[in-house]
């Protein structure tokens, strides 16, 4: 099992603040997450994916 990453871990990772992160979780956007108590909580295959998808997504729109 792969060692879960806070979003403190992520936010870093993506160069975009925490509060994105949980704006993001609201709305349901971002990388697929889930609370661990009152703590977001990402698993680095997911995070992997959903930047993959960005990635193909922004070629899309040029």
């Amino acid at each position: 099992m792969e060692k879960l990453m806070s979003a403190e871990d992520v936010a870093d990772l993506l160069g975009v603040p925490i509060n994105t992160l949980y704006q993001w979780h609201h709305k349901g956007t971002g990388p697929t997450c889930f609370r661990v108590g009152r703590f977001l909580r990402y698993t680095p295959g997911d995070v992997r994916a959903w930047l993959s998808e960005q990635k193909g997504a922004s070629h899309g729109h040029r």
